[in-house]
């Protein structure tokens, strides 16, 4: 994944990050402070394997009063990396829209403003199992000269890049998990026994598809008809291919269900309950 962080400025429009080699040099590197950044409200994020998970993120810029800003040319925000900042992993930038920025305090010399940023997770940008882990947070400066002379015959661009990092706590991105759960027979005699099964899977970025999740710890919950809580009923180890299964009493009308906790690399993961009408 290397998208360019300010996008050729001949259509006006802003594309934003993607990162080349850094060429700023100290001379020209302004003076930005990022600071106070929280990235999805300090809470790790779930990605699976087709939709795009949006996470928003605060922080507060300093930069000097003389510096402008204007997302056409220039651009600051906050970016997430694996890695180091010279030599990242894997990073997740952002493409679409410009931060929205409030001024709350004031300087003959600096200008400080609270921010807030989305960035888009893609499936298919996460490339292996290594991306589930705890990414940093970076803020980053680029700017863009360019000159068109209104021909293909010439072009002159020149692209500064800076960035700060690690910032704050980062995040940590999970693979989505899913349960599965069927309850039977149905219906069931009071006292006889009920068959519990299910399946545990979790995103495989590198596939796109869901697979097993295998020797995992899931809770077997029950709730009676007339209640409004789950309880719990045992405890169950996912076996080949992150299959569910036990047994237990049928007692009264209700729903069984499997809830999976998470891992640090796996997110947790409820299933609907399945009803049994017990007579």
């Amino acid at each position: 994944m290397r998208k360019l962080a300010i996008g050729i400025a001949t259509s006006g429009a802003l594309a934003l990050t993607g990162l080349l080699a850094p060429v700023a040099s100290a001379a020209t590197s302004p003076d930005l402070v990022f600071s106070a950044v929280t990235v999805n409200s300090g809470k790790a994020v779930a990605v699976g394997t087709t939709a795009t998970v949006k996470v928003p993120v605060t922080y507060t810029l300093t930069h000097p009063s003389d510096l402008t800003i204007d997302y056409q040319t220039t651009f600051a925000g906050v970016l997430l990396y694996r890695g180091t900042l010279s030599r990242m992993a894997n990073e997740i930038d952002p493409e679409d829209d410009a931060p929205t920025c409030t001024t709350t305090a004031t300087t003959d010399t600096t200008v400080t403003e609270s921010c807030k940023e989305t960035l888009s997770i893609e499936p298919e940008n996460l490339y292996s199992a290594s991306d589930a882990t705890t990414w940093k947070a970076a803020g980053l400066y680029s700017k863009i000269d360019q000159d068109d002379d209104d021909s293909d015959g010439h072009i002159s661009l020149d692209y500064n890049y800076d960035a700060w990092g690690p910032l704050g706590s980062g995040v940590q991105i999970k693979r989505t998990a899913k349960l599965t759960v069927n309850a039977s027979p149905e219906p069931v005699k009071k006292g006889g026994t009920i068959t519990v099964t299910g399946k545990l899977t979790r995103a495989n970025w590198e596939t796109g598809t869901y697979t097993g999740y295998t020797s995992q710890k899931a809770t077997l919950q029950f709730r009676a008809k007339s209640a409004t809580s789950y309880t719990t009923v045992k405890t169950v180890t996912s076996g080949t291919g992150g299959a569910l299964k036990t047994t237990t009493k049928a007692t009264k009308d209700g729903f069984y269900r499997y809830v999976f906790a998470g891992t640090t690399t796996t997110g947790s993961a409820t299933v609907a309950g399945d009803y049994v009408d017990v007579r």
